[in-house]
């Protein structure tokens, strides 16, 4: 039976261990938002022995390019943009401290692997609801990659930012799991 839980950032193991494929998510505190071009120059700089424009422990990156902010909003409609594209460079920033990301789609089991052995997990985001999603984001600041436009780096301060866990600390995925269930 899927529950509900709040979760404030940073997060730890700790906060994910009891987490099930299914269960509701809302976030308060800071994730930050980064897709592949950024994911790009992120991993450049570990494999370099370079410092990140954020601490990456404990944090969660969302998968997104938000659209222009509109007067008297912090974000443009900022929905989920597709994981694989991410899977490249999700085990390397899963190595160093993330400890969950958002977007939507299944994942490779190369990331999969990571997230188990790291003790992390993938949560999805609901396409097709960016502008309700926006809501949940109080604050917006360009931190890293100004050039790289709606695809920066953004420090966003979120409260009850909604998602649903899609891949637990165990390995479990949701994506799988619908499948099996549909065969029935």
């Amino acid at each position: 039976m899927a529950k509900t839980v709040y979760l404030n950032t940073p997060i730890d193991s700790n906060d994910l261990v009891d987490l099930q494929i299914g269960d509701k998510v809302f976030i308060t505190g800071t994730i930050y938002s980064a897709r592949d071009a950024a994911h790009k120059r992120l991993v450049e700089l570990l494999e370099k022995g370079e410092k990140l424009p954020f601490d990456p422990q404990g944090q969660i990156i969302y998968y997104v390019g938000p659209a222009p902010t509109p007067p008297g909003k912090a974000i443009g409609s900022a929905g989920p943009t597709t994981s694989y594209r991410m899977d490249p460079y999700a085990p390397a920033l899963l190595d160093a401290g993330i400890k969950a990301m958002i977007g939507k789609g299944p994942r490779s089991t190369e990331v999969k692997d990571s997230m188990i052995k790291n003790k992390s997990v993938y949560l999805a985001a609901i396409g097709g609801a960016a502008v309700v999603i926006a809501e949940s984001v109080k604050k917006a600041e360009i931190i890293a990659y100004e050039d790289l436009g709606a695809e920066a780096i953004r420090k966003l301060e979120v409260k009850n930012f909604p998602c649903i866990v899609a891949n637990d600390v165990l390995g479990n995925d949701i994506f799988e799991e619908g499948v099996k269930q549909y065969k029935r």
